[in-house]
């Protein structure tokens, strides 16, 4: 038996906790060393540079999540139809879809470059950019639109190497693309003097390098489905399908983009930059603990995918209670990491700023307090979207990211100022999670019967 046909074979026929553990792990080394992206530049810069810098790069922070939106849009959508396609051992259908996906990344990559540059300005006064830091952001922001069709393409391609199987080599992407960022931050932020604008090279070289790597493997022996020009011509049905699955996820990062530029609007308003560099602690902090759960959906999505087009629903249903399970329980660890050791997170990013490690450390037990209700909802929505039901997806995550949050962040801080600004997150969860119990527990019993 060939690699590709076991890769099929196994998300056929593997003990289903055997291969979540497989799958995993390449998956989470590869999600977390790709957070250390944003992580180490605001060690970096927040170490070597200072907290108004810090501040700078958080107010940029909303415009890099509406560019890994697209990225999510295409990468997700397509790797679902993907392992879907797979499913059906339906190969020439599934590199149709890769081929389309592939232009489509070219060409949103252009108009984001495009519109970016025409509308950066605008955003970044928007997104809460103060007079102290509009230069600060503009430096990094400029660098890092020219590398825009780097960040796209590696990040989706990427994505579709773990829909057909090859976890291992979506964590060795993530590790060579990480790792480029990591070795060059420290040499052009403190070596060569460059500050922000150093940080911001050193990411889009990465990228780069992540985006070779990423075409070569689809162009090589190693993959399951070919990248081939003949797929390239656009087919409208592929289109929407990719799309209509990665709005979901698209919707998210979009909502959490303004949403924090929401954030960082009210943080001005009820406090100072420093409070913007806190959020930027916070969000670095929350994108380790999350992104650890990210990795159980990326480990999963194949599953989910390939075992709904293959109709064995059995596997389908053991692998959401196992994710379920493992998502919650890192989640509550995370947790207590955060409630006993504030300090020293917030100390790891800037170690000179009183205010700022005041300001951090309460914003950051706060702002997660909630925590332990976030893991099973972000399993939830990844399953909706992995089984083909892109509006119950997006609909859950709205909840939480829009439709509950934003009038909570709009109202509670003219009652309680800082502190309601802080709350605003923890509240919106819960109320989220009881929304994403009742579509779950319907799920289930549905499932039941058609194992039944």
């Amino acid at each position: 038996m060939d690699k590709n046909s076991q890769n099929v074979y196994e998300l056929e026929n593997a003990k289903i906790s055997s291969l979540l553990w497989k799958y995993f792990w390449p998956a989470f080394t590869g999600v977390v060393i790709n957070s250390l992206y944003n992580v180490v530049d605001r060690i970096f810069i927040g170490q070597g540079v200072g907290s108004i810098a810090l501040s700078g790069l958080s107010a940029v922070y909303p415009i890099m999540l509406i560019l890994m939106a697209f990225g999510m849009l295409i990468g997700l959508g397509a790797g679902v139809r993907i392992s879907i396609n797979l499913g059906k051992k339906d190969f020439k259908r599934a590199e149709w879809v890769l081929g389309n996906s592939f232009i489509l990344m070219l060409i949103v990559s252009a108009i984001i470059t495009i519109l970016g540059f025409a509308i950066k300005d605008p955003l970044l006064q928007l997104f809460g950019v103060s007079v102290d830091t509009k230069d600060i952001a503009n430096e990094y922001l400029n660098i890092i639109l020219y590398g825009a069709v780097f960040n796209v393409v590696g990040f989706s391609l990427n994505n579709l190497i773990r829909s057909e199987g090859n976890a291992k080599i979506a964590m060795y992407s993530m590790l060579i693309s990480a790792g480029t960022n990591i070795i060059l931050d420290p040499i052009f932020i403190f070596l060569l003097d460059m500050g922000v604008a150093g940080a911001a090279y050193a990411t889009i070289i990465s990228q780069l390098i992540l985006c070779i790597w990423v075409i070569k493997h689809f162009r090589s022996n190693r993959s399951v489905i070919r990248l081939s020009a003949t797929n390239f011509k656009l087919n409208p049905q592929i289109i929407w399908y990719i799309i209509s699955i990665g709005f979901a996820p698209f919707s998210m990062q979009i909502a959490g983009s303004f949403v924090q530029g929401l954030y960082n609007v009210q943080l001005i308003k009820f406090s100072n930059d420093v409070a913007i560099a806190a959020m930027g602690v916070i969000n670095s902090v929350a994108m380790l603990i999350v992104m650890t759960i990210v990795a159980i959906n990326m480990a999963a999505q194949p599953i989910f995918g390939f075992s709904h087009g293959a109709k064995h629903f059995d596997r389908v249903k053991e692998t959401l209670k196992i994710c379920m399970v493992a998502a919650t329980g890192i989640a509550v660890f995370g947790w207590i990491m955060v409630q006993i050791f504030p300090e020293t997170m917030v100390l790891a990013f800037n170690s000179t700023d009183k205010e700022l490690l005041e300001v951090g450390a309460k914003g950051l037990q706060t702002f997660l307090i909630a925590l332990p209700v976030v893991g099973f909802q972000i399993i939830v929505g990844n399953y909706f979207q992995s089984i083909g039901k892109a509006g119950v997806s997006a609909l859950l995550t709205l909840m939480r990211q829009v439709i509950l949050l934003i009038p909570i962040l709009f109202i509670l801080p003219n009652y309680l100022g800082l502190d309601g600004v802080w709350f605003a997150g923890p509240i919106s969860d819960v109320g989220s999670a009881m929304i994403a119990g009742i579509f779950i527990i319907r799920e289930f019993r549905k499932l039941n019967h058609q194992i039944a």
